[in-house]
């Protein structure tokens, strides 16, 4: 496992010294990249930038790697193509498969993604949209930042 990580280093590093200069497949930046483990799609090498409990969205690599199914596949170890796979399917509430599959830190967006019903704040009945906005959630019901008492 070591020597694989070394050997993938020094194939990015040789791939990137190269004249004809991959760029980042989300961002287009050319600076520092490596390959995603999921999908070998040249990505900024930009995790190190982020801050612990920042929850800022500013890294490329870190967002595709925590925030698409493309990675969720990969990571937890599925066969065959992530947008086909029922395993992920089965994983996530519907809002949320639909999220991480058509976001803007995929490469590849899920196509045909299912239909849903917005999620709703139980008190005051807000549309609260699970992979962007803050929520809580009390006993399998969802409260939005002001009716959770969080705003």
């Amino acid at each position: 496992m070591v020597q694989r990580k070394k050997q993938k280093i020094e194939e990015n590093r040789k791939a990137n010294s190269s004249k004809a200069r991959p760029s980042c497949e989300l961002c287009g930046k050319t600076g520092k990249l490596t390959k995603t483990e999921c999908c070998g799609q040249w990505i900024c090498d930009d995790e190190d930038q982020y801050v612990l409990f920042s929850y800022a969205r500013n890294s490329c690599h870190r967002n595709h790697d925590r925030f698409t199914l493309c990675s969720y596949h990969y990571h937890e170890g599925h066969k065959g193509d992530w947008k086909e796979c029922q395993k992920c399917r089965e994983d996530f509430e519907t809002e949320m498969y639909v999220w991480y599959g058509t976001n803007e830190y995929n490469f590849e967006k899920l196509p045909n993604p299912p239909k849903y019903e917005p999620t709703k704040c139980a008190k005051c009945k807000r549309t609260i949209r699970l992979g962007e906005d803050g929520y809580s959630q009390i006993g399998g019901k969802y409260l939005c930042l002001k009716c959770g008492g969080l705003e």
